[in-house]
């Protein structure tokens, strides 16, 4: 095998290694897929690759592998899902010997929205298989921790987030940059839609309507929607079954409270329809986290870049403390996350002080923020982006 064609492979095994972490039991799957090995005459998307710094990635995954840095510390993860069941337990506690006044009430909404944003944390993480070293283990608690206590799919949140993953920041490519017409993102789109005169919305407000159907809307409204979809489209009766048992807990819960009426708006609408704040917290907490890190960062069509640069211009990270780890279940170090999905997330820590060294040996660009700068950013680059497409569809 010569040396250009060992080179796609290094390519390829880096996206393949980074989501299977036992690739020769997935290579059984893969031996009646496999056509042939592409002519050296063939177009190739691997022209312009850094090759030293390909082999240089390789080199560190291979030794964050020897080195212990992909095993789970159980313990970690049984006290994260502890802490997550006892906020539950408790604002169901208060209302069964205080009742439901209506500080009570929003108090218990507070540590219910915080257990459901820290639930969301936590399936993301099985949904990476970063816990268990079964894939089948991680699978089930996944289900249990987004069906169970959060009321959503399984197969629908691994189906969006894989592809998210595997070309962040990418139009058409990347799902969490589909914005239906609602927003513009990045340099390349609002210049695009301005020259072809397209305005569904006035997209140069856009930095300023985002906090009315952005954040708001995003989880109780698009989120569910799609996710009922999803479900009833592939006929997944097991994630609608494990869907299911969240609205009749809630329901079981809440109804000596509530009555029957507002037992089925608490679980109709997850949780904070206990009160209008919740409205205001799980949905703002998931869509601030997640969007700090990629919406300001690069967005572009397809350019073949090799996995770490591909990774590096489409992510940031947020400063290390105690509470930024906690708020953004340690998505504060979205680098390390999307370097290697499978970590657990304990040792991205651990990990960033040499990526970081290796970004700095090639020349890429590793961005780290303040919480508050990085928030701050998503408003900015939406107004910069607006005002991109409105000097197009008015000069171009």
């Amino acid at each position: 095998m010569d040396h250009d064609h060992l080179l796609k492979l290094q390519y390829a095994n880096d996206a393949f290694a980074a989501f299977h972490p036992d690739p020769n039991f997935v290579r059984k799957f893969l031996k009646p897929l496999l056509i042939g090995a592409l002519a050296p005459t063939e177009p190739s998307q691997d022209h312009g690759k850094n090759k030293e710094l390909v082999q240089d990635f390789q080199t560190l995954r291979n030794h964050l592998e020897r080195e212990g840095f992909f095993r789970a510390r159980l313990l970690f993860y049984c006290l994260y899902l502890g802490h997550i069941l006892l906020l539950e337990a408790l604002a169901l506690g208060l209302f069964w010997v205080w009742g439901t006044s209506w500080s009570l009430t929003l108090l218990c909404s507070l540590m219910l929205a915080t257990s459901q944003a820290q639930a969301g944390w936590l399936q993301h993480d099985f949904g990476h298989l970063s816990v268990f070293k079964k894939s089948s283990w991680n699978h089930v608690l996944q289900k249990f921790v987004i069906g169970h206590l959060k009321g959503a799919s399984a197969n629908w949140w691994n189906h969006r987030h894989f592809q998210h993953h595997a070309k962040p920041n990418v139009f058409s490519k990347d799902p969490d940059v589909n914005s239906l017409h609602v927003f513009v993102l990045g340099d390349k789109q609002p210049v695009e839609y301005g020259i072809k005169k397209l305005k569904y919305l006035p997209y140069h407000h856009q930095h300023q309507y985002f906090f009315l159907i952005g954040p708001p809307l995003l989880i109780p409204v698009y989120f569910h929607i799609q996710i009922l979809r999803t479900m009833f489209l592939r006929q997944d009766w097991v994630d609608l079954a494990w869907a299911m048992t969240f609205y009749l807990r809630f329901f079981c819960c809440y109804y000596p409270f509530f009555g029957f009426f507002g037992s089925v708006m608490n679980s109709s609408f997850i949780v904070f329809k206990l009160s209008t704040v919740l409205e205001n917290n799980t949905s703002h907490w998931f869509v601030w986290v997640t969007q700090m890190n990629h919406l300001p960062m690069e967005m572009d069509h397809e350019r073949h870049q090799d996995w770490l640069t591909m990774q590096l211009i489409a992510t940031c990270n947020i400063e290390q403390s105690t509470f930024n780890d906690w708020f953004s279940g340690h998505l504060n170090f979205q680098i390390e996350h999307h370097l290697f999905p499978t970590m657990p997330r304990h040792n991205y820590h651990l990990v960033a002080p040499l990526v970081r060294t290796l970004c700095e040996k090639h020349g890429v660009s590793y961005q780290v923020k303040t919480l508050q700068k990085a928030i701050i950013d998503v408003v900015r680059s939406l107004k910069k982006s607006g005002d991109l497409w409105l000097d197009a569809y008015l000069h171009k």
